[in-house]
């Protein structure tokens, strides 16, 4: 099992310094990925349900920085040559299918082969509201919107013809190092979501769940697989506890249910200069731990 760090290029790691130090050090100590969020614009009051806090409140607030993720990560690609860098998540229907097929690729063919996408459907009516974008339909929007893009990463030459996609005749390089490979990682713990995962997905960030409910999660989703005519050897399942206060000792009991990654929640010191102590100690207890599950 590997760790894995959430919300790179949020709060004090937006910032320049923070974000290269952490980037380095994660990457000397064996973390797994870095796992970027992404929210355009934010807002003092919503009405959307933000769906991981009792309230429906977004808990970052409406101040805090949050860098692109594709910038962010970029530029941590350029810090490292190991750690694969992920967008957790990507408000895919936010944005222009070829043109984020061409910042993934981009962003994959500088890196190696690193990048994998995390993908959401979003949760905030007002921030599509802002962007000019229908908020109704976004799932439907989504998928299509991964099936152009991996056909532009694949295909020398490509059209489409679509319910919210039209073209002919495009050519877009270069092309992934991943080529059409290009991790697809949902996030979501709902039944479309779930869903989503098995037709399109190569994997699944769930957030919020202890083994327990976990184990009920993973059992839909194999019926779902199933359905599909896939497997779960197909499936990269990364969890997130977030609120659920877990231990190093929680790691085997997430194994056990076939669990590939594991993002705990963790707050960076204020200081740049103590963060590579900071990591040593996640390393020390979670890691290590973590690497001799097999």
């Amino acid at each position: 099992m590997k760790i894995g760090i959430s919300g790179f290029g949020i709060g004090k790691s937006a910032r320049p310094l923070t974000l290269r130090t952490l980037a380095h050090h994660a990457e000397r100590l064996n973390f797994a990925t870095l796992w970027a969020p992404e929210h355009v614009v934010l807002f003092d009051s919503h009405e959307s349900k933000y769906p991981y806090s009792e309230d429906g409140r977004f808990l970052a607030g409406s101040t805090i920085n949050l860098l692109d993720p594709f910038i962010g990560l970029a530029y941590a690609a350029a810090c490292t040559s190991r750690i694969r860098l992920a967008t957790g998540i990507c408000l895919v229907p936010e944005h222009n299918p070829i043109e984020l097929a061409k910042v993934i690729a981009s962003l994959d063919f500088l890196s190696g082969g690193r990048f994998a996408l995390g993908v959401g459907i979003g949760w905030s009516s007002e921030e599509f509201a802002a962007l000019g974008i229908p908020f109704e339909r976004r799932a439907q929007r989504t998928c299509e919107y991964l099936e152009v893009m991996r056909k532009l990463w694949r295909e020398e030459k490509s059209e489409h013809k679509g319910e919210f996609v039209n073209f002919s005749g495009v050519r877009c390089f270069p092309k992934p190092a991943q080529g059409r490979n290009v991790p697809v990682i949902f996030g979501g713990e709902s039944l479309p979501a779930l869903r989503r995962v098995a037709k399109y997905g190569t994997g699944w960030f769930g957030v919020n769940l202890d083994p327990d409910q976990l184990a009920a999660k993973i059992a839909k989703l194999d019926s779902l697989l199933k359905e599909a005519g896939r497997d779960r050897g197909e499936i990269e399942i990364i969890i997130s506890p977030y609120h659920h206060q877990v231990t190093p000792a929680d790691l085997r009991a997430y194994h056990e249910l076939g669990v590939a990654e594991i993002v705990p929640f963790m707050r960076l010191p204020p200081d740049d200069s103590q963060i590579p102590g900071y990591l040593e100690t996640i390393a020390r207890e979670w890691i290590e731990p973590a690497a001799k599950l097999v």
